[in-house]
């Protein structure tokens, strides 16, 4: 009598494991299967604990190898730059003034002119322009210089006398006193006549001279080789990856250009204000004090911040509180628009920067190299900011997924 295969070799059947109690293991129990499925709630329960899945985090040599390479070249680059921040000072200096020249050099690229005639053509116009100024603003401007010079001991005696438009500060809240203790008593002025030694003027006339000089060459040889470095540059790129460096660069010289040009016009802008604010409230030297409007507000959001404190001080102290209080306003509302106009087109077109980023960039560059490390901050989280973008798009494009659409929320 042939005896029935068993039932894990009949065909169309599979074999499923049996329980000690004779149920079939993951199959739904007959009383739960009968059930509505909104009856059956969770199979198996949801009370059971399953153990997780063990996972191992690994890292690769080279990876390792990597990261410690970019701390190293992060770490000497810093270490550079502290030995060489004068020389760094003349070279990023020039950078800027070559960015902003740049496109008054392509405008007349497009008009066909050759480079080279370009660059002459812009460096005789900014030579005029130049002669201009020193011909019309320098007279009036060293003569309030050194008249602001001879007056700003009057005004410390008369605020140390509790005199004058801010004579209540001392009478209250002892200003000069606490000035004196800061500063160690005498230390200021030993160390203030010392700095004001004729051998150390003399010096530092000459290295001022000097670096005008190498300045106005850098500038000039930049704008001349600029695109010729560039393509010596590309050619040394491998040819997988020509493509998107030459991108990424394409784009860090568009927003850095863009925001050296587009802040130094802002920062004329409040310097004009400023010094037309001052001649019609009657404060005096406000040609100096416009130039140092035009020279702070280079630093953005920081050097505004610091116009608007120091001028309606110096009206206060030399004309009262009236005008230290026309000059505190209009200065309060030109920099309020200013602030979410202007710099919001220059940040957010050329840079693409929120205000925190900026902030942010200021003050990293402020500690790493001060002054100069706050005015190159900017473009610098800029070129960062574009060579990410580019990275995120390599990889959209490699996985085939589309790229945001501008605006959008994804």
């Amino acid at each position: 009598m042939p005896t029935s295969p068993p039932a894990s070799s009949r065909p169309g059947r599979t074999t499923q494991p049996v329980t000690s109690a004779g149920r079939v293991s993951g199959a739904i129990p007959a009383d739960v299967a009968g059930r509505l499925p909104h009856e059956q709630g969770s199979f198996p329960p949801t009370g059971l604990r399953y153990p997780a899945a063990e996972r191992t985090v690994s890292f690769r040599p080279r990876s390792i190898l990597v990261v410690l390479g970019v701390l190293m070249a992060v770490a000497a680059a810093v270490g550079f730059i502290f030995l060489t921040s004068s020389r760094l000072t003349l070279i990023a200096i020039s950078v800027f003034l070559a960015l902003a020249l740049n496109p008054a050099v392509e405008f007349f690229l497009r008009r066909g002119l050759k480079r080279h005639w370009a660059v002459v053509a812009v460096y005789l116009a900014a030579l005029a322009l130049l002669a201009l100024l020193v011909l019309v603003f320098i007279p009036p401007l060293v003569a309030q210089i050194a008249n602001l010079a001879h007056a700003a001991p009057g005004f410390v005696t008369k605020l140390s006398e509790g005199n004058g438009p801010a004579g209540v500060l001392e009478r209250r809240y002892q200003v000069v006193e606490r000035i004196q203790a800061a500063t160690n008593g005498n230390g200021l002025s030993s160390w203030t006549a010392a700095a004001l030694s004729g051998l150390d003027v003399i010096k530092r006339i000459a290295t001022s001279f000097v670096g005008t000089i190498l300045i106005a060459f850098l500038t000039l040889f930049m704008l001349l080789e600029g695109p010729a470095w560039r393509r010596r540059l590309t050619d040394l790129l491998p040819d997988r990856n020509r493509a998107s460096l030459e991108r990424i660069g394409s784009g860090v010289y568009q927003a850095v250009g863009g925001f050296v040009t587009g802040n130094l016009l802002a920062s004329l802008a409040g310097g004009v204000v400023a010094t037309v604010l001052l001649l019609i409230t009657g404060v005096p030297y406000a040609l100096p004090l416009g130039l140092f409007v035009v020279i702070v507000e280079l630093i953005p959001y920081i050097g505004p911040a610091i116009a608007t404190v120091v001028l309606p001080v110096v009206a206060l102290l030399t004309e009262g509180l009236v005008p230290a209080l026309i000059v505190l306003g209009v200065l309060l509302a030109y920099h309020i628009i200013e602030g979410h106009t202007l710099r919001p087109l220059i940040y957010g077109r050329a840079l693409k920067l929120s205000p925190l980023a900026v902030l942010i960039a200021i003050v990293l560059g402020t500690e790493l190299a001060g002054i100069l490390g706050a005015l190159a901050a900017i473009p610098v989280a800029g070129a960062i900011q574009v060579t990410v973008a580019e990275v995120l798009r390599q990889r959209r494009d490699a996985a085939g997924q589309p790229l945001p659409v501008a605006g959008s929320d994804g």
